[in-house]
């Protein structure tokens, strides 16, 4: 019998070896998140990957996109073109996503924390409008708050916390080898990746053609891709900051973006944190967590300053 499980369990293990090696061997070597040649940024070991358009002379923009399983600076693609038009953009992939490095380390959010500032610090001239969103803009807040200099803060359905407290068995379930790659490689299914931009990340779901789903399909089968989200779904990268007091105690200018249909964020956060921190706030109709993305023209248009029509709500 213990003969029996022994086979059983080394057939199963060959198993999920096999399907990790087939997954693995379609993914592509990673584009361009941005459909333009991208830099690197060394920082601390990492290559971190970024992409710089615009005129060098105009104001510089920061764009710091949000953390997911599937998370690169893709997620400006619909508005970076149009920004570039008025500011000198720089869109990192954040270290352990995208083009970046993705070493298997203890990702957390004071690695973030840091590596915002960091980056602020040697790729700006202290004046920079910063976008960022979920997740990245606490980091950005808590940056700003400890002393980075910029001019002001975009922030998109910022958050401080996913799921209440940490969970190490998971994470580490995650980073395990076979096992964990074929959970992960689950989670960042096809079916899956459709799955959670419908229930939270767009509005319409004719914004994600096949061309969007296959750039994140493809991010989240390079190696090391795990690693990262392995810390996000255990709670490791939520920050350890009160973002309400945090934003109150800046003395740049904060908007606050929100999607009116969000819920997994829902309107009212975006309301509690505007009010803390004295913030604007700009609401979009038929918009969940990625109103950037849905409306690239009238985002662009909040952050050069200005009010679109089609923007539903300020305050």
């Amino acid at each position: 019998m213990r003969f029996r499980n022994l086979l059983v369990g080394a057939a199963g293990g060959l198993g999920l070896a096999a399907a990790n090696r087939v997954l693995e061997s379609k993914a592509t070597a990673l584009q361009s998140p941005l459909g333009r040649a991208t830099d690197v940024y060394r920082w601390r070991g990492f290559d971190v990957s970024y992409t710089e358009a615009g005129d060098p002379g105009d104001p510089d923009l920061v764009l710091f996109h949000g953390i997911n399983a599937a998370a690169t600076s893709a997620e400006f693609a619909a508005v970076f073109a149009e920004l570039a038009d008025d500011y000198h953009v720089l869109a990192p992939d954040l270290p352990g996503f995208g083009r970046s490095d993705r070493p298997p380390l203890m990702y957390s959010a004071s690695l973030y924390r840091t590596f915002v500032a960091d980056f602020l610090g040697d790729e700006t001239d202290g004046d920079a409008t910063v976008v960022a969103s979920g997740l990245t803009g606490a980091y950005a807040a808590a940056a700003v708050d400890g002393g980075a200099a910029v001019d002001e803060l975009a922030l998109i359905c910022p958050t401080a916390t996913t799921m209440p407290g940490r969970r190490v068995w998971l994470r580490s379930l995650l980073r395990s080898p076979l096992v964990g790659e074929a959970l992960f490689n689950l989670l960042a299914s096809g079916r899956s990746l459709e799955y959670f931009q419908s229930d939270h990340g767009f509005y319409d779901m004719r914004h994600a053609d096949d061309e969007w789903f296959d750039y994140r399909w493809q991010t989240t089968h390079q190696p090391g891709a795990r690693f990262a989200p392995a810390s996000f779904v255990g709670g490791f990268l939520d920050a350890d900051v009160d973002l309400g007091e945090t934003l109150a105690a800046l003395d740049v200018p904060v908007t606050l973006v929100w999607g009116r249909e969000a819920d997994i964020l829902p309107l009212e956060r975006g309301r509690e944190l505007a009010e803390a921190a004295d913030a604007r706030l700009v609401v979009f109709d038929e918009a969940l967590l990625l109103p950037h993305y849905e409306h690239p023209g009238e985002f662009a248009a909040v952050v050069r300053g200005e009010e679109p029509e089609a923007v539903a709500e300020t305050a």
